[in-house]
């Protein structure tokens, strides 16, 4: 049995660095493309917080107005608590930039907001801008440490014969 062989001329070194280069280029080009197509937000700082910045896993207390591209005003609130992770994944990853005291102007594209599904006076598809004021963050476990303690102040009120409802005048009954 014969094999028969193929003679295979050499490389050149010019030629193999022309396929290096093209291959490098050809990764920077994808990684651009990536880049540019990959949405992101739009965070300026108003004023400078200080101090750390809450994680996924806090709680944070905020004052913010959330506006629509024509400037209508979908939700404003003074004193807004909100887990980080339990809100639009571009409002979750700006409030894990911001610090405690400080202002912030966010944009959110359609694709970090809530995408293709229209969300009570939202539209679908719509950018989002909010203006927010970070005032406070705790851990989750310390939120849910202040919520044992006043449920025990509530329990030993009511054992002692003091208000069971929300504070009022005292000594009326209700209407």
């Amino acid at each position: 049995m014969s094999v028969t062989t193929v003679p295979l001329r050499p490389v050149s070194k010019s030629g193999l660095w022309l396929m290096w280069f093209g291959l490098a280029a050809l990764l920077v080009a994808g990684a651009a493309f990536a880049w540019h197509m990959t949405p992101r937000i739009g965070f300026e700082v108003v004023k400078e917080g200080t101090g750390l910045s809450p994680t996924k896993a806090d709680v944070v207390l905020v004052k913010y107005e959330g506006k629509l591209d024509d400037g209508t005003v979908f939700d404003a609130n003074e004193q807004a608590p909100m887990q980080v992770a339990g809100v639009v994944p571009g409002f979750s990853e700006a409030l894990t930039r911001m610090k405690k005291g400080g202002q912030y102007k966010i944009t959110i594209p359609a694709q970090l907001g809530y995408g293709d599904r229209a969300t009570g006076p939202i539209p679908a598809g719509s950018t989002l801008h909010f203006d927010v004021t970070l005032l406070d963050f705790r851990s989750e476990a310390e939120v849910r440490a202040m919520q044992q303690q006043m449920q025990q102040q509530q329990q030993m009120m009511q054992q002692q014969g003091g208000p069971a409802g929300p504070p009022g005048a005292p000594g009326m009954p209700p209407q």
